[in-house]
């Protein structure tokens, strides 16, 4: 696949509390809003790994047969429960095999992951 596949996502203060049960990360900044109001942040942010995982599963979407080699990630800025998330994911010119990969709030603009990964895909 050569073409950039997006997707708008909107995450739910569910969604942190039932990532933070399955990985055991109960930071409070994740899944107490009481607590998270008194930080920087002024509300629960998302798990990094909980917006990857949403990655991971739109390219598991567009390139089934894949498998996950490496990954490098950043978070520069918040997520926030109940604001929309633009999802972009696009082969790297010239090495089909990377990918780059970004969420954007909506919102803003603000770039909350953006990096790269590489696939591999078992030879037909």
């Amino acid at each position: 696949m050569t073409e950039t596949v997006t997707e708008i996502w909107i995450p739910r203060q569910l969604d942190f509390d039932r990532f933070a049960e399955l990985s055991g990360d109960d930071n409070p900044i994740h899944v107490d809003p009481a607590f998270s109001a008194r930080t920087r942040f002024g509300r629960t942010v998302s798990h990094g790994m909980l917006l990857y995982s949403r990655v991971w599963a739109l390219i598991r979407k567009h390139w089934p047969d894949a498998t996950h080699s490496e990954q490098a990630l950043m978070f520069p800025n918040p997520s926030y429960a109940d604001e929309p998330l633009m999802i972009s994911i696009a082969p790297v010119a010239g090495d089909p095999a990377r990918l780059a990969i970004s969420i954007t709030r909506q919102a803003d603009g603000a770039v909350t992951l953006q990096g790269e990964c590489v696939l591999e895909t078992e030879a037909a």
